[in-house]
């Protein structure tokens, strides 16, 4: 096998062996998770099933869905380190109109666990499906635990530019001398996947859709960039990264991407398949990857699709015509 940008070959296993630098396992998470020693994984990150019913989930009550999740999460206290990090992504359940906030449930579910909750990052997304009575979501939660007081947390790996990196202090024992980390700046806590982290203070993560380089048949696809910021910041070099619902593999990539060993189940089949490929394909090099931190573009005003077009100013101009009827 070709290891592309790796130096040492990488073990591949289908099940947990502690000689193995990448695992897919193909079936439950709890009967994976069984089989895990103790404290033996640094960072568990996921984005768990949302109960909505899609076609690779059996959609069950919001009560009976939050007991098994509870199942899953008690399982995985006893695998995570004492230092290390816990970091559970979820959106909204909605039923019958009615939205269920699924971090607000899981939050006492994790703190029955003695988990400290350091962060809730708010992914925020700007294309989606449109609400017809309400309006329409645009953000998912990404909840960020630590087990203890001592865990890890790499601030230098993932900062980004400051938005005046020329800025001096203009009085006192530092007058003339930057005033901000010539490193850059802390990341907020808003992970915004269309806005420019440089401009706006927001991470730049793009959604995983049609013409994303990372695309798959997947519906509700991890951005590796996403997982790549957890994985800097939470982790070393040699630590063990865990996904439960490891989907198609994004955050077993990212964590190979970054000299880390990389576990994960998934029960659909051919799931497996696809993260299997996406492995081979990033040991030899041939992965197709968003770049950390890349740009996004942003229309220009001279592309059709962000010009206005003709026909709008006729709308508009006939609709305030029949309010100011209205009004006399």
């Amino acid at each position: 096998m070709k290891q592309g940008l790796f130096a040492q070959p990488k073990t591949i296993s289908s099940e947990f062996r502690n000689d193995a630098d990448i695992v897919i396992f193909n079936g439950d998470a709890n009967d994976f998770i069984s089989t895990l020693p103790d404290a033996s994984v640094k960072l568990i990150i996921t984005s768990p099933p949302y109960n909505l019913g899609k076609k690779y989930e059996n959609k069950v009550s919001i009560e009976k869905y939050l007991a098994l999740q509870q199942q899953t999460i008690e399982s995985l206290h006893r695998v995570l380190r004492p230092d290390g990090s816990l970091c559970w992504q979820v959106g909204n359940y909605v039923n019958k109109g009615e939205v269920f906030p699924l971090d607000i449930y899981y939050y006492p579910i994790f703190k029955e666990q003695g988990y400290r909750l350091r962060n809730r990052l708010i992914l925020h997304f700007g294309h989606g499906l449109h609400a017809k009575k309400r309006f329409s979501g645009r953000y998912e939660t990404l909840l960020w635990f630590t087990k203890s007081d001592d865990y890890t947390f790499n601030l230098d790996p993932v900062r980004v530019p400051s938005k005046y990196p020329g800025k001096l202090h203009y009085k006192g024992p530092n007058k003339g001398k930057p005033s901000g980390n010539p490193k850059g700046k802390n990341p907020s806590d808003i992970w915004q996947k269309i806005c420019n982290e440089w401009e706006e203070g927001f991470c730049e993560i793009p959604n995983v859709k049609s013409n994303h380089p990372e695309k798959t048949i997947h519906p509700c696809q991890f951005p590796v960039e996403l997982v790549e910021r957890c994985v800097l910041a939470l982790t070393n070099e040699g630590d063990t990264v865990f996904d439960p619902y490891a989907g198609v593999g994004s955050a077993l990539i990212a964590a190979v991407k970054h000299e880390r060993k990389a576990l994960g189940s998934e029960k659909e089949s051919s799931y497996v398949e696809i993260t299997q490929q996406r492995i081979e394909s990033l040991l030899n090099g041939t992965l197709r990857m968003r770049p950390l931190g890349k740009p996004i573009h942003k229309p220009t005003g001279k592309e059709k699709v962000s010009t206005r077009p003709p026909e709008w100013d006729t709308v508009v101009q006939n609709r305030l015509l029949e309010k100011q009827e209205e009004y006399k």
